[in-house]
């Protein structure tokens, strides 16, 4: 495999230390930035998508007002719970080759990473970017769960004649054999899924909850649909999130569900489950509130993980 080079963030998260090697230091921690952002042709929307991962890195001070100070919602200092080799590997930057040199260049990364035992955050980007991380997943040579959770199904199998678009990462994992399940929540609304692609979901067996049944019943029933002990990739739009505290999305719908719903969702997950790895996508820094709370929510969301992922005696599910 040839060793990708990535490029420097503007600030480190969490001023961790920066790598832009693979392998470059020891790492148990790792995060990078995919800063791809891709519109379907004939579709020009307005998009910065791919300013997201630096945008969330710069609030690194305002989700985490000192590593050495109490959380709340780790029940913790964050310092007392990371472990000692947490790595920033900035952003992979697009090449002047095709989008399947640059999906190839991702995936070959991001299996370094997960070969060597880490557990691997990914800001983007729209969530195409999520392809090519489903593809490094085969190296785990371990059956995953998807957690998605979105306002919209992502299950086309293509949108004008584009594969591996934003549209597509769900169905996509649907055809991976090491892909052992998916559970779906907070739809809601109308997206790019037809009946068809809701049709294909169910008969995948896809567990989908929408937003309102989210609200009615609790996270509880989600909880069920993944197996203890699983290794899980959780893969977050932040349009899940409802758009009155989370506004920097291009889709916005109303309804959706609420941090205090998902921080304890993915707190329990992390308890229950090894979660491999994460990401956070479709953030549109320009659309954000003037508090930049959707970046804020999206740190936030990555270190509930973390928290109870290496907390409470977790050492990250244990190392298996």
């Amino acid at each position: 495999m040839n060793m990708q080079t990535t490029q420097a963030p503007v600030r480190p998260f969490l001023n961790w230390p920066i790598a832009t090697v693979a392998r470059a230091r020891p790492t148990q921690v790792a995060l990078l930035g995919l800063p791809h952002s891709e519109p379907y042709p004939g579709n020009p929307h307005p998009n910065d998508q791919a300013r997201a991962p630096d945008a969330i890195r710069w609030q690194s001070g305002q989700f985490c007002d000192g590593q050495e100070h109490w959380d709340f919602d780790l029940g913790a200092e964050l310092s007392s719970v990371l472990p000692a080799h947490c790595v920033d590997f900035g952003n992979m930057p697009w090449t002047n080759g095709s989008y399947d040199e640059h999906a190839l260049q991702v995936t070959e990364l991001l299996a370094s990473l997960w070969g060597d035992g880490a557990q691997v955050f990914i800001l983007g980007g729209d969530h195409g970017v999520t392809i090519p991380a489903l593809d490094a997943l085969a190296v785990l040579q371990t059956p995953v769960h998807i957690l998605h959770i979105d306002a919209h199904l992502d299950w086309r199998a293509e949108v004008s004649g584009v594969r591996r678009g934003y549209s597509s990462p769900l169905r996509w994992a649907s055809e991976k054999p090491w892909i052992c399940g998916m559970t779906q929540i907070g739809m809601r609304g109308t997206g790019s899924a037809r009946r068809e692609e809701f049709l294909a979901a169910q008969e995948y067996g896809s567990r989908i909850f929408t937003a309102e049944q989210i609200h009615a019943c609790g996270i509880e029933p989600v909880l069920a649909t993944i197996p203890q002990g699983a290794a899980v990739y959780i893969t977050v739009d932040a349009d899940g999130l409802d758009p009155s505290g989370m506004p920097g999305v291009l889709a916005p719908s109303p309804g959706g569900l609420r941090f205090e719903q998902i921080a304890p969702l993915l707190r329990a997950v992390s308890q229950k489950c090894k979660v491999v790895g994460m990401d956070v996508v479709e953030v549109a820094p320009s659309f954000d509130a003037s508090n930049a709370m959707t970046c804020i929510i999206a740190g936030r969301m990555i270190l509930n993980v973390l928290g109870a992922s290496w907390g409470n005696a977790g050492a990250y599910r244990d190392r298996k």
